[in-house]
């Protein structure tokens, strides 16, 4: 839309993902180099003001575009191998995610329990686990029940949200079969009726894979493009880029390929099959733009899974927006390097201007950055 000198807002809609908040930096005393997230006072100041001064008598609805928890980012459970994946073991890492960010929670608390104030969370495939019922209990039993009734949960039955005419939402990992997930094919049973979340082959990797190798390098899962990264790694950290590299290839080979010739499909289907597979990072602006080409009906479309931010206006008309990460990422593009560690959101205003002596409405869509408050001349090397 045009810029208006005088407008009113009406209502706000703000789209955050991928903030991956873990067990926090330590679980005991042991340290947890597997968590991510380290922008809790940042992310409490964002709630803050969204619930204070001009947003304080209007609606505000926070979108938690996905990967909100990382229950693929926690170690030092008492569970091992396929026991990790039990209903039991996401509630301990429920927990333990909950106990580690407490203020954040309890931020969102105060925001919801002011008027005309909502939360819609939308399932990723880090927090995939939350399709268990009783995670979802336990999520909403954190709050009182006046904020529990101004948040809704959406699983992957939902798959798509449109919070406004014309704006839809969706995380984006629907669009790698790496990490498609379904309530029907994702919830089983074992022999005394205890139910297992059954990942897709990505949350193995995930932990099976990137976990061990983040040990060492912990920037392992941060860097993109990872073409580049590899390209790099070859260079000037050989011995653990080709050991990465191999660990990967041969667990794809045992998990896909594998798994793929067993049910007999012919050499065709097999490489078409492998090749959507492993449509892993790759730029989602390309992923969707088919998509938004044959969807007249939208003004935006907003998701969130690659951690890299990009606002697009397309020729035809509709607006492109991926909000990005609040967690550290190391971009090896040289035109994205002032973007590896911003705080990025979508932020979506109903406007009410004069237009031809009428009251007229729009949506002013941006995507922003979020700053925070400095407090201490100094920050954590």
């Amino acid at each position: 839309m045009k810029y208006h000198l005088n407008y009113k807002v009406n209502k706000t809609v703000l789209v955050i993902s991928d903030l991956h908040l873990s067990a926090g930096l330590f679980i005991g005393a042991k340290k947890n180099d597997l968590e991510d997230f380290h922008s809790d006072r940042e992310l409490i100041e964002f709630i803050e003001f969204y619930s204070r001064d001009q947003y304080a008598s209007i609606p505000v609805e926070i979108i938690i575009n996905g990967d909100f928890l990382d229950f693929l980012a926690v170690p030092y459970v008492p569970y091992h191998e396929d026991e990790y994946w039990s209903e039991e073991a996401a509630l301990s890492k429920l927990k333990l995610i909950l106990n580690a960010h407490t203020e954040v929670f309890d931020a969102f608390e105060k925001y919801l329990r002011l008027p005309q104030k909502r939360v819609t969370y939308i399932l990723g495939n880090h927090d995939a686990e939350m399709i268990f019922e009783k995670l979802q209990e336990e999520f909403l039993a954190f709050f009182s029940p006046a904020a529990r009734s101004q948040i809704e949960i959406r699983n992957f039955n939902f798959i798509e949200y449109i919070p406004l005419p014309g704006i839809l939402i969706k995380h984006g990992h629907e669009y790698e079969l790496a990490h498609h997930v379904s309530i029907g094919e994702n919830i089983v049973k074992d022999e005394n009726d205890r139910r297992y979340f059954l990942p897709p082959w990505g949350s193995y990797y995930v932990t099976r894979v990137i976990n061990r190798f983040k040990s060492e390098r912990k920037y392992i899962n941060s860097v993109r493009p990872v073409r580049t990264f590899l390209i790099h790694g070859i260079l000037y950290d050989t011995f653990f880029t080709i050991r990465f590299m191999l660990a990967s290839a041969f667990y794809f080979l045992m998990v896909r390929f594998i798994f793929l010739f067993r049910d007999g499909i012919g050499p065709k289907r097999l490489f078409n099959y492998l090749k959507e597979e492993l449509r892993l990072f790759q730029d989602f602006e390309n992923l969707t733009e088919e998509f938004l080409l044959e969807r007249n009906d939208l003004k935006a479309f907003i998701v969130g899974h690659s951690h890299d931010p990009i606002f697009r206006i397309y020729p035809h008309g509709p607006i492109f927006i991926n909000t990005g990460t609040w967690t550290k990422m190391i971009n090896l593009d040289f035109d994205k390097r002032n973007k590896d560690s911003l705080l990025t959101f979508a932020q979506i205003n109903v406007v009410e201007f004069e237009k031809e002596g009428k009251m007229t409405e729009d949506l002013s869509i941006n995507l922003n950055a979020w700053r925070g408050n400095d407090h201490l001349p100094y920050e954590t090397f």
